[in-house]
């Protein structure tokens, strides 16, 4: 397998947890030639990931201008080019990239047969997308079918020497030597806590002593966010003035993380720090942080439950987690969140920093 092809038309927790593949891919097949064919919105996690030779970027926002020019331009670029493709999204697009990539292709697949039918008549392997299982394990589907042998974990991704230096200096600028991070924002609003919720906490951990660098990066919720956290001793507002490859460093030099259910969060865990996650509806099974340690993530619904380094709360509802985008699935409100006590968060926190 000289030339390789992974498709993820997803998110960028998606990109992200693809790492541990390609790398193991890349190890297997003594340094292969491997492509990413991702959207446009996860490039600059994408662009992170070692071993990569080209990234080929699909976009909706061209979709809806030029859907066809953009089709072909893809199609052009990839077909019949590669030995292997690998495609770890089953939507429709996704698979038909694989299948003419490539005359080897694995993809992950709908359990409906109304949506799969096709999918697994065409293409050489297939696996079922399993809601139920962690997204670690749907992605290790592809290695199995391989017969690549490695452990189930989720590797780092790094930041540069020049940015790391360059936080370790803004860190000395602030006078900052050991910090908590705190990432309160997400891509969506459902899945962030409210400002009564998220300022009692940072009150509390104001008065912990130690400091509190508050991170985002530079969307309209995370604006919103940033002219929110209170001007508090201890607490160092950063939002704004963090990539997320200069986020990737701050959490290497931090002591731990706290915040919602995020790209960030998944890449503290990976660094294996300590980890309190505050989660809203979404489904644990798949998107809870994973512990490298104990080689799993949450297997259980609890309001608040401890495995590995990892401490995560969830609202304890009878939708919970119902994995949904919201209460009403627009994207907006979560209610769930709003019931997780402050105090109850802190409470963990200031329990673990006492026995540091």
């Amino acid at each position: 397998m000289k030339n390789i092809l992974i498709i993820i038309q997803r998110s960028n927790g998606d990109v992200f947890f693809a790492n541990t593949l390609i790398q193991a891919l890349y190890s297997f097949y003594k340094s292969p030639n491997i492509d990413l064919l991702i959207n446009d919105d996860t490039f600059n996690t994408g662009r992170l990931i070692e071993n990569i030779r080209e990234i080929i970027l699909f976009s909706y926002k061209e979709k809806r201008k030029k859907r066809w020019k953009q089709e072909f331009s893809i199609i052009k670029k990839i077909r019949n080019k590669y030995d292997l493709s690998i495609n770890l999204t089953a939507s429709d697009r996704s698979v038909i990239y694989a299948l003419l990539s490539a005359k080897k292709t694995i993809s992950a697949v709908e359990k409906s047969k109304k949506k799969s039918w096709w999918k697994k008549i065409l293409l050489s392997n297939f696996y079922f997308f399993d809601s139920s299982k962690h997204i670690v394990e749907n992605n290790f589907n592809s290695l199995k079918i391989l017969g690549i042998k490695t452990n189930l974990c989720v590797e780092e991704i790094h930041s540069s020497d020049d940015v790391l230096k360059q936080v370790q200096n803004n860190l000395s600028s602030l006078k900052i030597n050991q910090f908590l991070i705190f990432h309160p924002s997400a891509q969506y609003d459902y899945k962030v806590y409210n400002r009564e919720s998220r300022s009692s906490l940072l009150k509390k951990l104001s008065g912990l002593g130690l400091d509190i660098v508050v991170t985002g990066g530079f969307s309209e919720i995370d604006n919103r966010i940033k002219s929110e956290i209170p001007e508090l001793k201890n607490i160092h507002n950063l939002i704004g003035s963090t990539s997320i490859e200069e986020f990737i460093a701050f959490s290497k030099l931090s002591l731990g993380f706290i915040g919602m259910d995020t790209l960030n969060l998944h890449i503290a865990a990976s660094q294996n720090k300590k980890v309190f996650a505050i989660y809203g509806p979404t489904n644990i099974n798949m998107w809870s942080p994973w512990s490298n340690d104990l080689g799993s993530g949450a297997r259980f619904v609890s309001s608040v439950q401890k495995y590995g380094k990892i401490c995560l709360f969830q609202a304890d509802m009878p939708c919970v987690p119902c994995g949904k985008a919201g209460c009403n699935n627009n994207f907006f409100v979560s209610e769930c969140l709003s019931l997780i006590d402050p105090n109850l968060v802190f409470s963990y926190i200031e329990e673990w920093y006492s026995n540091l």
